[in-house]
């Protein structure tokens, strides 16, 4: 077995791309179009806002240059909060059938392999021209709501705007802040007003979130880990705790999405709809509940399913991320589906709510631009830019980009795990066991967080069990990792 200096991570992560139809290199007509763009986001049409002048931030990984959106809150009558999102306006540099348009379309979004980040635009498009950096004037898509005292939304306006990033902050250090477990970000000393702007920002968005699991909104977890890496090695693997910093975006991005929704519903035109279907293997979650000594009802129901897994996480916090996954395997996986002018949208069963689409994230989503010209087609009057046809083809091709992307990264990390786990064959580990069927068995690692497949001792085993168990065997470039039981 080869060492880690051996093994061109690199070079499996494009090859992982190519295997699932992912184009993992920009031509060089495209990189050479989009050098040729001209950058001028002050000369604007006549009817877009200023709003420079408004404590627009950001906030997002600490790496992430391909900003999408603002965020802006104001006090408003009657206990409101009248929140402002600003989109980038990717679809002003990628205009439909343009070469850049038809490689994301290819890719259908941005791709994170923790080894090599395989973005759906050129970088000078994604982390700087259609970017919302910090301090450039930027054209976006403005979408407003009002959060009420209950956590309700009232939808708004949606138009073009100028806008700047005053401030670029990270979800680690906002929500360290916010949950008093860190200081104030740094940034905050420096700009008038901001540290306020993001505590009513919180405020908004800690209603949106009771409001939604009041609704059904299910709070899951992630069994997702990060690549740590030095020297091209990877040294690490760890499970990202989310935070509230995240939970404000989350909750923002969900209220825009829906306005957007709306809007284009009132104006009849055609859309992609975001779905996660009423889950056909309701019986599957009943039963999984029923191991816990919970019932649920023989119909599906997000509010019982909600209250269910909110008394679980309060009850073992250290296996919910686990229960989250199996819960949604038994979901289903989200899809993109047209929805005809006048007809009931599917719904989103895991949001609990029934009008959804995706529009907030045009640099890393193709439906997003997609959405995006239906946006600014609505706006401008004229017809819809897509036939019938189109999108709906549009919206299974990008289903299929969008599950064939998690395809990648969920290869790419069993690649990555069992290259930290070279030179341990033999150690034994504590771990839980996360998947039990037919296609096998297989256990979580405590530490590190990884998952490998029960090749003996399998027996009697079931999702949720502590067991301890052996590394027996491994294969970076297929990313297997082999385990036995330990007896004990």
């Amino acid at each position: 077995m080869p060492d880690q200096h051996h093994i061109d991570l690199n070079a499996i992560a494009r090859n992982t791309m190519r295997r699932y139809g992912f184009d993992p290199v920009f031509s060089s007509e495209i990189l050479s179009a989009v050098a040729a763009l001209a950058v001028d986001a002050i000369n604007v049409p006549a009817g877009t806002q200023d709003l420079r002048s408004l404590l627009w931030s950001s906030i997002d990984n600490a790496d992430s240059l391909d900003l999408d959106q603002l965020e802006y809150a104001e006090r408003g009558p009657d206990q409101e909060i009248q929140v402002k999102v600003a989109i980038a306006d990717v679809d002003l540099f990628v205009p439909k059938g343009s070469l850049a348009d038809e490689h994301a379309l290819n890719n259908g979004n941005s791709v994170y392999t923790g080894i090599e980040t395989f973005p759906m635009l050129p970088e000078r498009l994604s982390t700087d021209i259609s970017s919302l950096r910090a301090g450039a004037p930027r054209r976006a898509i403005c979408v407003e709501f009002a959060v009420l005292a209950n956590g309700s939304i009232r939808q708004g306006m949606i138009y073009a705007a100028l806008v700047i990033n005053k401030a670029k902050l990270v979800y680690e250090e906002v929500g360290a802040w916010l949950e008093n477990k860190g200081p104030a970000p740094a940034i905050f000393g420096e700009i008038p007003g901001l540290e306020d702007q993001i505590r009513l920002q919180n405020e908004a968005a800690e209603r949106l979130k009771t409001f939604r699991i009041e609704q059904g909104a299910l709070e899951l977890e992630s069994l997702e880990t990060r690549v740590i890496k030095e020297g091209g090695m990877v040294v690490a693997l760890v499970l990202p705790q989310e935070n509230q910093a995240q939970h404000l975006i989350e909750n923002f991005m969900i209220a825009a999405n829906r306005t957007v929704m709306d809007r284009l519903e009132k104006a009849g035109m055609m859309v992609i709809q975001r779905i996660v279907r009423v889950p056909k293997n309701w019986q599957g979650i009943r039963e999984l509940a029923a191991t816990y000594h919970e019932r649920l009802p023989m119909e599906p129901s997000a509010r019982e399913l909600s209250t269910f897994l909110l008394k679980r996480k309060a009850a073992d916090a250290l296996r919910f991320a686990d229960l989250s996954l199996a819960v949604v395997k038994l979901l289903g996986p989200g899809e993109y589906e047209m929805l005809e002018p006048g007809k009931p949208p599917v719904g989103h069963f895991g949001l609990a709510v029934s009008d959804y689409t995706h529009a907030t994230a045009p640099n890393r989503r193709y439906v997003d631009v997609i959405i995006q010209r239906l946006i600014k087609a609505v706006l401008a009057g004229q017809p819809c830019p897509y036939t019938r046809k189109e999108l709906v083809e549009m919206a299974a091709w990008c289903t299929d980009r969008d599950k064939s992307s998690k395809k990648v990264e969920r290869f790419m990390r069993k690649v990555e795990a069992a290259v930290l786990l070279m030179g341990r064959i033999g150690d034994e580990f504590d771990g839980i066991v996360t998947g039990a069927s037919e296609k096998g068995t297989y256990v979580r690692l405590m530490d590190p967080p990884v998952e490998g497949k029960v090749v003996r001792g399998a027996e009697r085993m079931h999702v949720g069990l502590n067991v301890r168990v052996r590394l027996t065997g491994l294969d970076p470039y297929e990313g297997h990792i082999d385990l036995v039981r330990v007896r004990t």
